[in-house]
Formats: C-alpha cells, structure tokens, sequence
C-alpha cells in the first residue's frame, strides 16, 4: 500500500497563507492523482473547514463547501483527468476556530482520505478528535491554537486490520528560558515533547497492539528530543529513518519544509508492526524536480508500505 502525508498549507501558498485558492487545490489535487501509484491513505494537515480566510478568495462556485469538500471535487476532477475513477472518502477532524463574534477567521484541522476500494473504515474519532495541546502556564490558553491527533482504524482485503494516525503538534514555546538559549528550536521546546508523550500513549492505547501508521507535521528535527523520544522510548519506526533517506543525526540533512532561506525537517512518517519499502516520490523541499514543487511550505513524504 502507499501513504502520503502532506501540511497543504490551507491550500493558501499561492497567497502567501492568507487565503484559500481554487488554483491551489486543483495543482495539488492533479499532483496527487499524477503518481503513478495512487495512494490508499492521505494525511492531510493545516486544513480548514469554512471561513473567512478560506473563502476569501473564491468567486461564485461553491459556497456551501467545506474546505476539504472543495478539494475532494477537484481531486475527483484530477484523478479522472488519468482515467481514474476516484473511491476515496473524506474525514475531517476539526481542531481550533479562531472568530471575532460570529465571523470565523479561520479554522484549524485536519483531514484523512481512505481509498475504500482497498480499505474499509472500521471506526475513528473524527467526531471527538484526541487532543494533545500543552498549555503548561499558558495564561492566554484560549488563544493557544488547539492540537490533534485523528485516527482512524482500518481493515485491508485480506481481513488485516491497522491503524491510522494524523498530527499536527505546536511550535515549541517561546516563554521559556531554554527556548533562548537553543541554536535549534523546532523539537526541542518542553511543550513539544509533552505534546508527543500524550500523543505516543493515545497511539498506543488505541493501536492495542495492532500495526499503525503515524504520519504528521510534528514541528521536530531529527535528532530533537521529540524524535529521539519517539524513535526510542516510543519505539516507532520512521520510515525515512529505515529506508535511510535522512541521518536521524544530521537535522538539516533532508528538508521537508522551508520559510524564505531557511529549511527545515519537520515532517514525519513512522510506524509499528509495518514493513516501509520504499519512498518513492519524496523530494526534500526546494527541489525543483518534485510534482508538488511550490505547492505548500511544506512538501508531503510518499511511502510504499505492507503490514505485518
């Protein structure tokens, strides 16, 4: 089977990240149907449901559209466009909402997609996502963006039953002392390794043993406390790690994502109880070569992977 976990940016890039464009979700749409293998599961993050940010910059269409369902119709356009017809169902799994009165600003979530030709959907928590957010002596906690983890629990054709998880954790925190004094911030903020303690022990109470996939936006470097906690006391198995893509000792070994010169690895994709065979189709952010080249902040990791 083949994964795709991707930060779509709200499929805002285009703007900056200040709104949502239709552009934006046809060029990834047609990215991800263009694969020569089309994925069974996608991990989306940074995805919104409806809002003023994510409708700013549409005219006519749709108005009644979530976000995510805009995507799927364009997705269903691109996949057609290679004489695929598309049998992917949606999730979404709301996680902040910003709003001034009854105006939205802009939402926060998440969202999976399942290949149910492939994949039956057994069960998952999209309507009470899991929530992993650190607020420590945060005094502003109704300002602190709220994070997730969603899952699903999914069964193959042969009757093996797995796992599927979606993160997105916080940046690390600034109103710490450590924070200052740490050339390399992004994993090593004590918020962040809180945030992957809750997140590895609701994976694991949920899993119940059986095989699982973790795919995210972890705003962590290899070789930060956050990959190390979860690559070693966590156990988890990344799959650039084992296909030996990156040094988990080198941070700035392969970028995932980047902000005007600056890149960094932020993305991951672990598992248990898998066997990842190959990464086909990942490229480290600014290589002009990728299909998703200048699609988001970040670039999504593309895995090929079987259970057991």
């Amino acid at each position: 089977m083949r994964i795709v976990s991707y930060n779509v940016r709200y499929f805002g890039h285009a703007l900056k990240g200040l709104a949502s464009t239709a552009g934006a979700k046809t060029r990834i749409s047609k990215a991800i149907a263009s694969l020569q293998e089309p994925p069974d599961v996608v991990c989306l993050q940074e995805v919104e449901t409806r809002s003023l940010r994510s409708g700013l910059a549409h005219r006519g269409g749709h108005p009644v559209e979530t976000q995510l369902e805009a995507f799927m119709r364009h997705l269903r356009v691109g996949l057609r466009s290679e004489g695929i017809t598309s049998a992917y169902e949606a999730w979404y799994f709301p996680a902040h909402s910003y709003e001034v009165g009854r105006v939205k600003l802009y939402t926060t979530g998440l969202a999976m997609l399942v290949n149910t030709q492939k994949l039956a959907v057994i069960s998952g928590n999209h309507e009470a996502p899991h929530g992993v957010t650190h607020y420590g002596e945060n005094t502003l906690r109704s300002a602190k963006q709220t994070r997730i983890v969603a899952h699903l629990h999914l069964e193959d054709p042969t009757g093996k039953k797995f796992h599927l998880f979606n993160t997105h954790l916080s940046l690390p925190s600034p109103f710490t002392r450590e924070f200052w004094k740490q050339k390399i911030k992004m994993g090593h903020g004590k918020n962040q390794l809180a945030e992957a303690k809750v997140l590895a022990q609701y994976v694991e109470v949920k899993s119940k043993g059986e095989p699982f996939l973790l795919g995210g936006d972890f705003n962590s470097a290899p070789d930060s406390p956050v990959y190390r906690y979860l690559a070693t006391e966590a156990k988890l198995r990344g799959a650039q790690e084992v296909l030996r893509q990156i040094d988990p000792k080198d941070p700035k070994g392969f970028s995932t994502a980047g902000f005007m010169k600056m890149r960094m690895h932020l993305d991951h994709l672990f598992g248990s109880g898998v066997h990842w065979h190959d990464l086909e189709g990942t490229h480290p952010f600014g290589d002009e070569q990728g299909r998703f080249h200048g699609m988001s902040d970040h670039v999504p990791l593309i895995a090929r992977f079987d259970i057991g």
